[in-house]
């Protein structure tokens, strides 16, 4: 084994004055550790494939199409298309919490009760 290690630095080092390691896309910029913590061990290793490949896990891709209908709500003039969006979100956020991967704690709530809280709130 030490053997095949002296071989590699040696491979390593005979490559570093080639020059061949001059030019390598992000050389010099500081290298970006993920944390990866929230993901269970044995998933890891395919979350980062997928990752990589530009998939995201189902809850993550529910999670995106979310936040773009929670966007798009704000700048909905017409009620009933808001109503039909908060709906439509209002049945996704569901789907997410159903999928009951983390903490009840940490689940998100349906948008209906913010619109209503912040209705009631501008009538006082």
């Amino acid at each position: 084994m030490y053997a095949f290690q002296e071989v590699v630095e040696r491979k390593i080092k005979e490559a570093q004055e080639r020059g061949d390691f001059d030019n390598l896309e992000g050389s010099h910029k500081p290298v970006i550790i993920e944390d990866d913590s929230h993901i269970p061990e044995d998933l890891r290793l395919a979350y980062k494939v997928l990752k990589n490949a530009g998939c995201l896990p189902p809850e993550m891709e529910l999670k995106k199409e979310i936040r773009r209908v929670e966007d798009l709500l704000e700048s909905v003039p017409d009620e009933q298309e808001r109503y039909r969006h908060m709906k439509r979100l209002n049945l996704m956020i569901a789907k997410l919490n159903m999928m009951g991967k983390g903490s009840p704690l940490l689940e998100d709530t349906e948008y209906y009760y913010y619109r209503v809280l912040e209705k009631t709130q501008k009538r006082r």
